[in-house]
């Protein structure tokens, strides 16, 4: 498995309309982060996380030409609102693109884009084809499980993602979190790879802080770790430099940044 970071940035961005703040301004490219999403290739299949506004500058930028499925990790605005670019890979793939997303999730999706098609014998592939799938189970994609993770969002729940490949790589997918359900605990354990929400320093209601973060992997240990969803308060250099060694995660903890590629390979 390959994951391909699209954006490692919050809601809002970086850098924010109307800041001048030294992150905002900076010349580092790494701290400039569009709204958080991945393309994750399994096999000769490419899953894509999140429909963020920017997702036709992501694809672009990323060299992305196909979508094979599609998994929404909840239906906040910088998740959901690129949806309607999905008209141009069900254009080029001609046929109708999967869709997973807890019932909630899509209930959301299907009332803001009423409009897309789910006939894919209609040949205009000017509006976006797609096929709503609930996820409430793991599902089988091309030979890797993908398996919901239901995670605390505020007074909200999101859902993250884990792939399990055919060779035994497994990564996880956590964008946006703010605690870990008890039910969801084991779903984060013997990973290769963990992407998971680390907003800033300072506290949220509904975003992990960076220490928060950090105690979370320390629990579950997987292999590496980055953190993404990520606000103007983090400078990558400095805060990467200040993250402590964890002994469990034996390859150490980093922030992500976008056009960041991993590749999820199974321990030895």
């Amino acid at each position: 498995m390959r994951v391909l970071v699209l954006g490692s940035g919050t809601s809002h961005g970086v850098p924010m309309i109307g800041c001048r703040c030294p992150v905002c301004t900076s010349t580092d490219p790494r701290n400039r982060r569009m709204r958080t999403s991945a393309a994750v290739r399994l096999g000769d299949k490419t899953l894509l996380i999140d429909t963020t506004p920017e997702l036709r500058l992501q694809a672009l930028a990323a060299g992305l030409d196909r979508v094979d499925a599609v998994a929404l990790s909840h239906s906040h605005a910088d998740h959901i609102m690129g949806f309607d670019e999905l008209r141009r890979f069900s254009e080029l793939a001609r046929c109708a693109i999967p869709v997973y997303a807890a019932p909630a999730t899509l209930s959301t999706v299907f009332r803001v884009f009423d409009y897309v098609l789910t006939d894919e014998s209609y040949h205009h592939f000017g509006i976006p084809c797609v096929a709503w799938h609930p996820l409430t189970a793991p599902v089988d994609l091309w030979g890797h499980r993908l398996t919901p993770v239901p995670l605390e969002h505020g007074a909200a729940l999101a859902t993250g993602f884990r792939l399990d490949g055919p060779d035994g790589a497994a990564l996880a997918w956590c964008p946006d979190c703010r605690g870990i359900p008890a039910g969801s605990w084991d779903l984060l354990r013997g990973l290769d790879v963990l992407f998971i929400d680390g907003l800033r320093h300072r506290p949220h209601p509904t975003h992990f802080t960076v220490a928060q973060t950090l105690e979370v992997i320390r629990e579950v240990a997987p292999r590496r770790a980055y953190l993404i969803h990520m606000t103007h308060d983090l400078d990558h250099a400095t805060t990467e430099a200040g993250l402590p060694a964890l002994p469990s995660v034996a390859g150490g903890v980093r922030l992500a940044y976008d056009g960041l590629t991993v590749d999820v390979v199974p321990r030895s």
